[in-house]
């Protein structure tokens, strides 16, 4: 429950915090200005790194275990994002970015005792590495990988994205390998990631600046590492795996700088995301592309967990020059992307004239106003005791929804949203927590693939929609797509043990799933509030009456 409640937590204070950092930088001018390599038009504030900061920051302050490595990562990550908040007022230099870099680089391996000792079956026997070579690698480990978030930080959602991938994957490995802290502090980043891409997917109202993407960038490296090495059956090489596609784009850069005789440091428009530009996606197709890469490395970086070091070397020289190679042939041939040929005319007509006919709106919504209702209520019937507390807070709940509905309808839609942003985290949990007996194996995968489905329909509702204000479809759906499909799926000790990725899957499809559908209602809440207090009165019976013999 733990890390549930710090991902809730981290979310809603980055949500609550965003818009007012966004509000502060406007005033002081913590403004990214376009210019020729920068992809947007106009001036965004740069503030959402603190927000993702602090966001994070208060669940680890009151949960994480006070050792050295917990107090080495916060002193390295607050140094970290000061000198990132400095450099997105003022524009510091390289170097002052670069020394604050080693500095808390050098705070996490000297007190924090993360060191990279083992290079597993790449050198012969149990040969630990001496600390003369070990420091200077974890230094350049883990400052190559700041810079190199940093660096994927080019796109509205992008550096968000990747890292939100690579946090899940070391979240729950960290579970598994019962490592308290790291699954805490990745509770954390993701929750705040969350909150914060929520603002950032395109089009993005804020950006993360150098604060955020150094942070990222340090915790993905710190955490990753502490992960892998020492007593573990994790693979040492796994953060190369987890890290290595923004890892991959910035030595590819660096190299492309260096043989054109380009200074090192100066920002230019090279990377993975302009060369996808160039060939002809648009913004989010780009976006989409890489997230679907990362996707491809985080899971294979789960599944063979386990395996040899030098399957992991093999697999990742292979990743990287099948995309090295095709963006080399795809830049010399000058291939763009043809936007009216067989695509466009044909496959992407006949989807036109589904649309126009609202074919894919009525069949989706139709669907996510049905399912997703009755997987909630059928989520209820799945706890078999609930407390007494959430009996009377449930009807309580019910009480401010009828005098709402009754006296003041225009709160209806921020009251519902409130009732429901409360109340269903706590219904999976209860749900995972205290399962009746009657839900054995076969029935629980199928429940838990609905989840992935329902997920399906509501992003195709989104897709489809004809409203022009609210949600509407980015990348970062397909971030909830794949929490959704992979995360419930995931093989555990015991397959209907709650943990953190399961319950988070869950809270996240119904949160977002009734978002869109609130959306979809256009102000009309009456089935809303008729479903929602259904399932609270349903929640307020079984507390009363305690387990039922079901």
């Amino acid at each position: 429950m733990i890390f549930l409640t710090t991902l809730i937590i981290s979310m809603f204070v980055t949500m609550a915090l965003v818009p007012v950092f966004r509000t502060l930088a406007i005033k002081v001018n913590a403004m990214d200005l376009p210019d020729r390599r920068k992809v947007h038009s106009h001036a965004m504030p740069r503030s959402g790194g603190i927000a993702i900061a602090l966001g994070g920051l208060i669940p680890v302050l009151l949960w994480a275990p006070g050792d050295e490595f917990t107090k080495a990562v916060l002193i390295g990550g607050g140094i970290v994002v000061l000198f990132g908040l400095i450099d997105d007022v003022k524009n510091l230099g390289w170097k002052a970015k670069l020394a604050s870099q080693v500095a808390a680089a050098l705070i996490v391996v000297f007190y924090g005792g993360i060191k990279i000792t083992s290079l597993g079956m790449l050198v012969p026997g149990d040969y630990l590495l001496p600390d003369w070579f070990a420091i200077p690698l974890t230094l350049i480990v883990i400052v190559g990988v700041t810079n190199a978030i940093n660096f994927s930080d080019g796109l509205d959602g992008l550096a968000g994205g990747i890292s939100f991938l690579a946090f899940i994957c070391i979240g729950y490995l960290a579970y598994l390998e019962k490592h308290h802290a790291i699954t805490l502090f990745s509770a954390a980043v993701v929750g705040s990631l969350i909150g914060f891409l929520r603002f950032n997917s395109y089009p993005a109202v804020v950006f993360m600046g150098d604060s955020g993407s150094q942070l990222l960038g340090f915790l993905a490296a710190t955490l990753s590492l502490q992960l892998t090495q020492g007593n573990t059956s994790l693979s040492p090489l796994l953060p190369l795996i987890l890290l290595g596609l923004p890892v991959l784009d910035t030595l590819t850069v660096m190299t492309e700088r260096a043989v054109h005789g380009r200074s090192m440091v100066k920002p230019d428009k090279n990377h993975l995301h302009h060369k996808l530009m160039r060939f002809g996606l648009y913004h989010t197709e780009a976006v989409f592309v890489i997230y679907v890469l990362q996707a491809f490395l985080v899971t294979s970086a789960f599944v063979c967990r386990s395996c040899s070091e030098w399957f992991f070397l093999i697999l990742y020289t292979i990743f990287s020059c099948v995309v090295l190679a095709g963006c080399f042939v795809a830049g010399t041939a000058g291939w763009k992307l043809k936007r009216y040929g067989f695509l466009d005319k044909v496959i992407k007509g006949k989807l036109r004239i589904l649309k126009k006919r609202q074919i894919f709106i009525k069949v989706s919504f139709s669907i996510v106003k049905l399912g997703l209702p009755s997987l909630l209520l059928f989520t209820c019937f799945l706890a078999a005791r609930v407390p007494k507390a959430f009996s009377f807070l449930a009807i309580s709940f019910i009480g401010f929804l009828l005098i709402t509905w009754l006296f003041n309808k225009k709160w209806m839609g921020g009251i519902l949203r409130l009732i429901l942003c409360l109340s269903i985290p706590c219904v999976v949990y209860l749900s995972e927590a205290n399962m009746a007996v009657w839900m054995d194996e076969k029935l629980a995968r199928f429940y838990n693939l609905s989840f992935g489905v329902l997920a399906l329909f509501v992003i195709l509702t989104l897709k489809f929609t004809r409203r022009k204000n609210g949600f509407k479809t980015t990348p970062l759906h397909f971030l909830i797509l794949f929490v959704a499909l992979v995360v419930p799926n995931l093989p555990d000790e015991h397959l209907l043990s709650y943990h953190m990725g399961l319950i988070a899957a869950k809270i996240t499809v119904f949160l977002f799933g009734y978002e869109i559908l609130a959306g979809e209602f256009r102000g009309e809440f009456n089935g809303l509030n008729m479903t929602t207090i259904g399932v609270l009165i349903v929640m307020s019976i079984k507390g009363f009456i305690g387990s039922l013999p079901i």
